[in-house]
């Protein structure tokens, strides 16, 4: 007999896991998706095999990282349900989720869709009625079972045509967590995330800085965006020159050696050469800078890492730093900015 397959989604936390084992149990196959952004779990696609092998170990589940980049970047110009608290699109997330999750499922010749969804644990995202417009919207009515609440919601497809026995779902709601916890000991699950949001976009400071980037308040956020864009704006300290330019100075030898890497080629690049200190990435300023302008932006931007370099016996002292250009490198000595100088440019 032909074994059924449903897809998840899968974010990793606790209720995403027991829909997908709770499925399982009935003896279907069930791929699980994780869905990554620049905005959550982005760093796992430099680790899936790992992050894969983890997932079956301490939950036995088998899941596929999907980057949903792009596609998400064009959403949060407009969301047609608007955001959250914060620059969060919590409904249209999900609908674009849904979307890819369902335009995959030939892939996998499956025949439903899974979602941890709970009804009433998610003011905004999952009322009963916003429930049925993710649904609809993303092209999934009779397909998607929501195995956590299915009790309490509509009889699915999968339901009726007996790929899913109703009697072993569960009909969990509101924002207590006590029946899931139960649910993970009966099915041997101690090691899970505690609830969280590990979206950047629900952050109040970050949130924001996105937000202001996505308006076209700064001159290099607007309509262009792209992930490298969104990647360095969440790293080190942020500032904006004279207005104008973009200035990521590194926090650690971590995001030194991240910001090195990120060069694009319209990038200038600011590195300490005899003394610890930041890494510093001038961005786009290669097509920014007018005639006149490179010199004093470098003196500034290098005076502006010096000041964070360390400090001997208590005192910022100038330092040499290399400054590389599409035109070529230059090793300078240049003397530390006051704070005072440039405390206004920080990029909140």
């Amino acid at each position: 007999m032909k074994k059924t397959t449903a897809v998840g989604l899968f974010s990793g936390g606790l209720d995403s896991i027991l829909a997908c084992r709770v499925v399982v149990a009935q003896g279907i196959r069930v791929v699980a998706l994780k869905f990554v952004t620049p905005f959550f779990d982005y760093e796992l696609l430099g680790r899936e095999e790992e992050y894969q092998a983890e997932v079956a170990r301490k939950y036995g589940l088998s899941v596929e990282l999907v980057d949903l980049s792009e596609g998400y970047l064009e959403l949060l110009h407009n969301p047609a349900h608007g955001f959250g608290k914060h620059f969060n699109p919590c409904i249209d997330c999900k609908i674009l989720m849904l979307t890819r999750a369902r335009e995959r499922m030939a892939r996998y010749k499956a025949s439903f869709l899974i979602t941890g969804e709970v009804l009433g644990q998610r003011p905004m995202s999952q009322r009963r009625d916003t429930l049925r417009v993710i649904e609809r919207e993303s092209g999934c009515s009779g397909l998607l079972l929501r195995p956590l609440s299915a009790k309490l919601l509509n009889p699915t497809a999968a339901e009726q045509e007996g790929l899913v026995d109703r009697s072993r779902l569960h009909g969990f709601s509101g924002r207590g967590r006590k029946a899931q916890m139960q649910l993970a000991r009966e099915f041997g699950i101690t090691d899970y995330p505690n609830p969280a949001g590990g979206c950047i976009l629900t952050d109040v400071n970050l949130g924001r800085r996105i937000e202001r980037f996505y308006s076209g308040e700064h001159p290099f956020g607007g309509a262009g965006i792209t992930v490298e864009d969104i990647n360095l704006l969440l790293l080190g300290r942020q500032y904006l020159l004279f207005d104008r330019y973009w200035l990521i100075l590194g926090r650690n030898e971590e995001e030194n050696l991240r910001l090195e890497a990120a060069r694009g080629p319209d990038d200038w690049l600011l590195q300490m050469t005899e003394h610890p200190g930041p890494t510093g990435l001038l961005r786009y300023a290669a097509r920014e800078a007018g005639a006149g302008e490179g010199e004093e932006l470098i003196r500034v931007a290098a005076g502006m890492a010096v000041r964070f370099a360390k400090k001997v016996d208590g005192v910022s002292l100038p330092a040499q730093v290399m400054v590389e250009t599409p035109a070529g490198s230059e090793s300078r000595i240049f003397a530390p900015l006051e704070e005072s100088r440039f405390q206004a440019w920080r990029l909140e």
